[in-house]
């Protein structure tokens, strides 16, 4: 049985969180996803590692495919009997040119289906603190395309009664033809002090409001540039007073997040409800030892051990993903007393339903070994650290001084990751960048490597360095850098916490 068929989904305006649950689930279940240039590509991370991605993005004049091959690679790869998601920004019957795409696979017998999405016209007037209606200012809501081109003898948009009938007009993508439309709305009657609000990338953390009225939004607006949505009426009024996401602590902050792909996101995901514009730059990837033997040993005879010691998440991840691979279970670490490093290790640990016996005030080894003074007597008990192979060598000779047993093996590896198409280093230089993070000294070390430690006398001045504990901000300084904010707890929150203390004392 053949189990193609298209979903045309509408990928909504920008914030990927507005997604319907209809939309991400056609996401996750894609062999093919054909994306546009208004989809936000964080939506793609949703997408199974074998997916297929296809970019056909439009942007100003230029084109990837023209409209009609686009048509035709939906067709083709529907047919190779897959499931084909075709993403497009905002809604695909709001300008989406959707319906043509929906009547050609029609034509040519593919099932479909279309996934509404939330349409640029209400949300990002919404995310400016506009509301497109209002009892006492309308009732009324257009919706018009401002693609038209203006040296057409005649427009097909009725001018006369649009500028008079309808209270609140959204003119999608009409920057370029911006004062033909101004002009058109005040010669057909709309006075030339109605509010204007014109929007840039709405919904999303660059985005960028200016308000004017039909008389002087052309001046205002002149440097405002695609993509754009233009929204006319006395409601622009209100902005004032429900501007809610342009008011956010990081709005108009751009921080690059160094960790690895893995951990990236929930960090990210952190400084972007507090409104910062997000670059993932990541410096490590994790990967498995180069001998797993080590370990498997270590699990084999896990009973012989007193404590088991995790510095960090992913030494938790690495050791119970290896001990399910052995065929063993948490049952194998009964009477085993566990140490977490901080509050994430911690909850890294629960969520295998193992209970925590040990959690040192500071994150760093040197308080592990004071807090494990005070629970335990450490001279003849047996300890397992499952660390990566550039921990630091201070814990495990500590504990071997005091008269421990020290198992000190390689869980998983910390290697660089390869560097990212994008340049980072003259966007510091231009000052698009505000604060780089790192949250290890190893994300200090590969991230100079990468961009180039002869930058570095470029970098301070231009751009703040955000650390996330005492030992990367040594390394960081130690290699050139000068560290301006410093998490006081060493945990991601207490770095999230520090870059908004920062933040609000300018």
């Amino acid at each position: 049985m053949k189990r193609s068929v298209v979903y045309l989904v509408g990928a909504g305006p920008g914030d990927p969180g507005l997604i319907t649950v209809k939309g991400l689930e056609c996401i996750k279940k894609a062999d093919v996803i054909i994306y546009d240039y208004l989809v936000n590509v964080n939506l793609l991370k949703n997408a199974r590692p074998d997916t297929e991605f296809i970019y056909v993005g439009k942007q100003g004049g230029a084109h990837t495919l023209e409209q009609e091959e686009i048509n035709e690679l939906i067709v083709k790869k529907a047919l190779e009997d897959k499931i084909v998601t075709r993403l497009k920004g905002g809604d695909p019957y709001v300008f989406g040119r959707g319906a043509e795409e929906a009547l050609v696979l029609r034509e040519n017998h593919v099932p479909f289906e279309v996934v509404p999405g939330i349409t640029a016209a209400i949300a990002t007037p919404n995310y400016a603190g506009i509301p497109v209606t209002h009892r006492d200012c309308t009732s009324t809501f257009g919706l018009i395309t401002g693609h038209e081109d203006p040296t057409k003898n005649e427009s097909s948009i009725d001018w006369a009664k649009i500028s008079t009938g309808i209270g609140t007009l959204a003119f999608y993508m009409g920057i370029k033809n911006l004062p033909y439309i101004t002009e058109q709305l005040m010669k057909h009657g709309r006075s030339k002090d109605t509010p204007v609000a014109v929007i840039r990338w709405g919904t999303t953390s660059q985005q960028k409001t200016v308000v004017g009225t039909l008389d002087t939004i052309v001046q205002k607006a002149k440097d405002i540039k695609p993509p754009a949505i233009t929204i006319v009426g006395e409601v622009v009024k209100l902005r004032d007073q429900l501007n809610w996401f342009e008011t956010k602590p990081l709005f108009g902050k751009t921080i690059v997040v160094t960790r690895s792909r893995e951990q990236a996101s929930d960090f990210a995901d952190k400084l972007y409800e507090y409104g910062a514009h997000v670059i993932e730059f990541p410096t490590i990837e994790i990967t498995k030892p180069d001998s797993i033997q080590p370990l498997d040993e270590a699990i084999k005879n896990i009973h012989s051990y007193n404590w088991l010691v995790f510095t960090s998440i992913n030494g938790v991840d690495a050791f119970f993903q290896r001990l399910f691979e052995l065929g063993k279970d948490i049952r194998e670490l009964k009477g085993i007393k566990v140490c977490a490093i901080g509050p994430a290790t911690e909850e890294g640990i629960k969520k295998y339903h193992i209970k925590v016996d040990c959690r040192p005030p500071k994150f760093v080894a040197e308080s592990v070994v004071e807090e494990l003074k005070k629970v335990t007597t450490i001279k003849g008990e047996k300890f397992l650290l499952p660390r990566a192979d550039i921990a630091r060598s201070f814990l495990p000779e500590e504990l071997q001084k005091l008269g421990g047993k020290v198992t000190d093996l390689v869980a998983y590896k910390t290697v660089m990751a390869q560097p990212r198409d994008i340049n980072l280093v003259d966007k510091i230089k231009n000052g698009e960048i505000h604060i780089i993070t790192f949250t290890s000294s190893s994300t200090v070390r590969n991230f100079l490597q990468i961009v180039g430690e002869k930058n570095i006398s470029a970098f301070n001045g231009h751009v703040q360095f955000a650390s996330i504990g005492p030992i990367t901000t040594q390394t960081a300084e130690e290699m050139g850098l000068r560290v301006d904010i410093k998490a006081k707890e060493y945990t991601i929150p207490g770095l999230v916490d520090a870059i908004l203390e920062s933040t609000a004392s300018k």
